[in-house]
């Protein structure tokens, strides 16, 4: 090949150089470097041949045109401010940024009318996928199959099993929770959870309850006791559990701000913990976990891991590899100084 006057230029080689070069148009180069179909062996070969010659490098971005992507997703949340969205939004960006892939951030504050409108903004925008976040971990309804662009929907699942979801495993969660008590020595294990509309509130005391059972357990009272996921239902329900079942020696409960309401209780009635009664809450919300008294152990929901598993399912369905389903990640126990191993 004759690289004629291409070795003079100052810049780097384009695709217009090397379709010149190969004496073939710019959409055959786009094809034959990507590997596509419907490009004959010996032109495939000519380009590839030109592109050495020339040391030409295509950037990222060039790469992503090519493939008729735009480097590009969508992250739509419902909730900016929520200490439970904000985690799974690192955990996206991370896995997004290994990828050199730029996210365009839209807060739709819990509106049905502007969630809809930001996603025809980022559909606008030509992006590759979208992630949605929801402020809850109740099923949310599904966006529908019309949308150009893979959907995954984190932290809430869709309601649509055929959609990508990926949430924390509030069942196993229970389980763990229980399995770290027992490990401590307790057997006569109470549970005071949160709202009982969340799912994530009924399904924590679902896997308790089962873990127990496996032991030839059963909750103290039988059943959990919902109320509000408050510092202050959590000093009212363990004096009530107290009042009725003075034998407790372990609290589960649904959130680290009851847990730390748990916490002031047993202090004021002279209740030792870990020692009496160990006390175990869910979330591992740093400010109330470490700085309660004593420290809580609790429940981490991993929920960058959350994101970061959304990222890497939004990038596979990209690619043409959908995993449609529910996808739990496994939840950790973070122990601190109200849990005690038993002698």
């Amino acid at each position: 090949m004759v690289i004629d006057d291409l070795s003079a230029s100052r810049g780097p080689a384009t695709l217009k150089d090397v379709a010149k070069l190969a004496g073939v148009s710019i959409a055959t180069v786009s094809k034959a470097l990507n590997g596509r179909e419907h490009v004959r062996a010996e032109t495939r070969d000519r380009v590839r041949r030109a592109a050495e010659e020339l040391r030409f490098s295509p950037n990222q971005l060039a790469q992503g045109l090519l493939a008729g992507r735009t480097g590009t997703v969508g992250l739509l949340t419902s909730d900016l401010e929520g200490r439970f969205s904000i985690p799974v939004m690192m955990g996206a960006e991370d896995a997004f940024g290994a990828d050199s892939t730029s996210v365009f951030l839209c807060d739709a504050r819990g509106d049905a009318i502007r969630e809809q409108h930001h996603l025809r903004a980022l559909l606008s925008r030509r992006v590759d996928g979208v992630i949605i976040l929801g402020d809850t971990t109740n099923p949310r309804n599904s966006l529908g199959h019309d949308i150009p662009v893979p959907v995954v929907y984190a932290y809430a699942p869709s309601n649509d099993d055929s959609d990508i979801s990926v949430i924390s495993d509030n069942v196993d969660a229970g389980r763990l929770a229980v399995e770290h008590l027992l490990d401590c020595g307790r057997s006569r294990i109470a549970y005071i959870s949160g709202d009982a509309t969340y799912a994530a509130a009924t399904d924590r005391v679902a896997g308790a309850k089962a873990a127990l059972q496996k032991h030839g357990l059963e909750l103290v009272g039988g059943e959990a006791l919902y109320g509000a996921w408050t510092e202050g239902w959590g000093r009212a329900a363990v004096r009530t559990l107290l009042t009725r079942f003075p034998e407790i020696d372990g609290v589960l409960c649904g959130s680290d701000q009851i847990a730390r309401g748990v916490l002031d209780s047993l202090r004021e009635v002279g209740k030792d913990v870990p020692r009496d009664i160990s006390v175990m809450g869910h979330d591992n919300w740093e400010q109330i976990a470490s700085q309660s008294r004593p420290a809580l152990s609790t429940i981490d929901m991993r929920l960058q891991e959350v994101g970061r598993v959304a990222a890497r399912l939004l990038f596979a369905a990209i690619g043409g590899d959908a995993q449609p389903g529910v996808h739990k990640i496994t939840c950790r126990v973070v122990t601190r100084d109200s849990t005690a191993v038993s002698d």
